[in-house]
């Protein structure tokens, strides 16, 4: 009784604490993405950046090193990009059953437009109002794409170092565009480098190096 009177709280007490927490995370993951599924035109790639801002800017659920992550290995599974963010991000904040809400709350609203307007596609589609409002937000798209892959990018220079990334990215562009690889096998690729990129950092670093000419470290090999 004394430790409950010293404010520790009972686990009657601590189950409304966290019902109130759990429907909290469920209010935010619900709101987030029933937005980004609404004002996601032009798919997955156009929905990703969307997805970053409601997780790393707005509601803070991770930082922009764990979205880069988990957005990687996404990206080597099968099925929509935005699907498997909204269905990773459910799970992360209330487990399995968030996992389910996340993915239906992207999903289902627009599942649900597009359903009440099929009978109107085909005037929507030949419509030049239509037409020029998705060609007058690419541009958008486009701009909100390369704000994402610059920041990514600055970060992995930072991690990498500026040549080894410049090197990584000339791979990874001539690899995907040049190759015509599939960007599963170059992510899983560029996966196992990182695994193992500290240790060939370190082994590079303790390599043997030649006198210079003033007398310096002495030629091991």
């Amino acid at each position: 009784m004394g430790e409950e009177a010293g404010g520790a709280l009972t686990a009657k007490e601590a189950k409304p604490i966290e019902k109130t927490a759990a429907a909290v995370r469920y209010k935010e993951l619900c709101i987030a993405l029933l937005r980004t599924g609404l004002v996601g035109y032009g798919g997955g790639p156009a929905t990703i950046p969307l997805i970053r801002h409601e997780a790393v800017t707005r509601f803070k659920w991770m930082d922009d090193d764990e979205f880069g992550e988990v957005l990687a290995i996404a990206n080597t599974l099968p099925g929509p990009i935005a699907t498997k963010l909204a269905a990773y991000l459910g799970y992360r904040l209330c487990g399995w059953p968030g996992g389910a809400v996340g993915v239906a709350a992207h999903i289902v609203p627009t599942g649900a437009a597009m359903i009440g307007l099929y009978a109107f596609m085909a005037f929507f589609q030949s419509s030049p109002i239509i037409q020029g409002m998705i060609a007058g937000v690419v541009p958008v798209v486009a701009v909100m794409l390369g704000v994402m892959a610059y920041e990514f990018g600055e970060k992995a220079v930072k991690g990498l170092g500026l040549w080894l990334g410049v090197g990584l990215f000339a791979g990874a562009f001539a690899l995907l565009q040049l190759a015509g690889l599939h960007p599963a096998i170059v992510i899983f690729a560029y996966l196992v480098y990182g695994a193992f990129h500290h240790r060939v950092k370190a082994r590079w670093k303790a390599r043997p190096r030649r006198p210079d000419r003033e007398g310096g470290l002495p030629w091991n090999g």
